[in-house]
């Protein structure tokens, strides 16, 4: 489990990088923050900085990368 702070190889915080993972299953934003206990405000403010950090502009290619990292 990551430590407050740390990140990933992509450069993602820990509840960023559960985002990219629930997402890239296919799960809505309201499922996503179902599933991490937070509101959907706040799954599509870390899905605008994820995509800001790993240059990306939609789902469909985080999921792609997201295949690619794994």
């Amino acid at each position: 489990m990551h430590q407050r702070g740390e990140r990933d190889a992509l450069g993602l915080t820990a509840q960023e990088a559960a985002v990219v993972r629930l997402v890239s299953t296919g799960m809505s934003n309201k499922d996503v923050a179902s599933e991490l206990q937070v509101s959907p405000k706040t799954i599509q403010y870390h899905l605008t900085r994820i995509y800001t950090k790993v240059g990306v502009r939609s789902r469909t290619e985080l999921a792609r990368l997201h295949q690619e990292e794994e």
